[in-house]
């Protein structure tokens, strides 16, 4: 299985707004660190904002932060949201499944369970513990993160 960039931009961008604690983050500032295309985080950003999980100010000092703690946003939430499709096998589409063998196929079986067990892992794990080590991963992209700074909200 393999997912999108566009997940793994979201999960970054929900990453980022967690380990800065409520200080607005612009698209320019995670553009640049990541070397992502700067338009393809503000579609992220955007629909991000739309579903909820980000508050987006707009404007010369605008940017983003978390719309909701980051303890209740899952990242199979977010994966659900983000993929248009989960389906590792033709056959797990009803739609467009050409196979003969389904329902009898070990197969078919053994990847759903595998895809049930995959999304379970990302249902129990929330944005705040893939963003626990904030310290080391605001050093790592940029150490101007890592310093203290006052905290202030629009």
């Amino acid at each position: 299985m393999r997912l999108t960039s566009y997940t793994n931009y979201a999960l970054r961008i929900l990453m980022v707004a967690t380990m800065r604690q409520g200080e607005l983050v612009t698209v320019h500032e995670v553009a640049e660190t990541f070397g992502i295309s700067k338009a393809h985080l503000v579609k992220c950003v955007h629909q991000l904002g739309l579903w909820g999980y980000l508050e987006n100010v707009r404007g010369r000092n605008g940017g983003f932060r978390l719309a909701k703690p980051a303890e209740t946003i899952t990242v199979g939430e977010i994966v659900r949201k983000t993929e248009d499709d989960l389906n590792l096998v033709e056959c797990f589409d009803a739609v467009t499944n050409t196979c003969p063998l389904i329902g009898i196929c070990g197969l078919g079986k053994t990847f759903k369970k595998a895809c049930s067990a995959f999304l379970e892992v990302l249902d129990s794990t929330t944005v705040a513990d893939i963003s626990a080590n904030r310290r080391e991963v605001l050093e790592t992209l940029s150490p101007k993160w890592a310093e203290p700074r006052p905290r202030k909200r629009a």
